[in-house]
């Protein structure tokens, strides 16, 4: 009797070894534009959120480039490269966990509110507004936000939980999808998505709360997966590009 080895890898990392496996092989060579994403991923039988973190994971490794406003390209001499290595969560696990996770955390600050808390919670949302204001990614503010809300809970597991998701947010894949979906609307509707949150758990609305943060990272999910992100629509509506070892503004 024999047995196969099973494997471990997430799907969005076969998607990736595959398409790397076809480049290898010289089916698809440098310079040569991948077919639309939604015909790929129907191709390959993967959802899209499952195709583009293969596709960063790609880009990440050297063998393709996302170009704006154009598509995504075999990259010259990508044939020769290292095979693509797991870059561990994908950005939209990541995000499905923080909405599970921080819609309670929401719901338990709204329940646990008290002055000291709100102070905080206030005081985070007006310095990430600000540094948006100022033209900058404000991602440290963003965190920030976030992990006051998880204080607010008064739960020190429940606060590690975030800050560890947060880690992730920080990964590579994460923060290129951040980049490639940094155009004025996403900004804005973090600014008020954050804003609702706040005024929910100031209400003592629990449930409200709880629906307020479910509502902003289905918003982050779908900027994610704008279909506009490799088209012309958002050509000369970016933010700055970030400073080296600066992070995007994810959420």
């Amino acid at each position: 009797m024999s047995f196969s080895a099973v494997s471990s890898q997430r799907l969005y990392q076969q998607v990736a070894d595959q398409v790397a496996g076809l480049i290898r092989s010289g089916n698809l060579n440098s310079g040569m534009r991948l077919p639309p994403e939604r015909d790929l991923a129907k191709q390959l039988g993967v959802s899209r959120p499952t195709l583009r973190e293969a596709l960063i994971a790609l880009e990440i490794a050297g063998l393709v480039e996302v170009r704006m406003g154009s598509g995504v390209y075999v990259q010259a001499g990508s044939s020769s490269r290292s095979p693509v290595l797991d870059a561990g969560c994908g950005p939209f696990e990541i995000l499905t966990a923080r909405k599970a996770v921080e819609g309670e955390t929401a719901a338990l600050a709204a329940l646990n509110r008290n002055p000291s808390s709100m102070s905080r919670i206030d005081k985070a949302w007006h310095a990430h507004k600000a540094a948006v204001q100022n033209k900058q990614f404000g991602y440290s503010e963003d965190r920030n936000f976030h992990l006051a809300i998880a204080q607010a809970c008064a739960n020190p597991l429940l606060l590690a939980i975030v800050e560890g998701l947060w880690e992730h947010m920080g990964a590579p894949m994460t923060d290129r999808l951040g980049q490639l979906s940094q155009f004025p609307t996403k900004i804005r509707t973090n600014i008020a998505d954050h804003l609702l949150v706040k005024d929910r758990i100031a209400a003592g609305d629990v449930e409200g709360a709880r629906a307020a943060m479910h509502e902003h990272i289905t918003h982050v999910e779908g900027f994610f997966m704008d279909d506009n992100i490799a088209s012309d629509d958002r050509k000369g509506q970016r933010v700055k590009p970030k400073q080296k070892g600066e992070k995007h503004e994810i959420f």
